[in-house]
């Protein structure tokens, strides 16, 4: 079952293995942010992808941006030997 978490970006676990995905696609949020960190332009990235639109790019980036305001805890494992 898919979950939209905002308009344009879902997650769903039969897709990706449940990453964050744009639109039920099988593009996720991940790949679309480390081509444009890698240097690729949007309109490179639109070219590749004829299905991701402009305003997908954008929502990765507020997708982003809100995972970010979010609070993180780190657990301490103590591993068994």
């Amino acid at each position: 079952m898919t979950t939209y978490i905002t308009e344009r970006i879902a997650i769903d676990p039969d897709i990706c293995n449940g990453k964050p995905i744009i639109r039920g696609m099988r593009i996720t949020v991940q790949t679309v942010l480390e081509f444009l960190f890698a240097g690729t332009t949007r309109d490179e990235l639109l070219y590749q992808y004829p299905a991701l639109e402009n305003e997908d790019i954008d929502a990765c980036f507020e997708f982003t941006i809100e995972m970010m305001n979010r609070n993180y805890f780190i657990k301490d494992i103590k591993h068994v030997a």
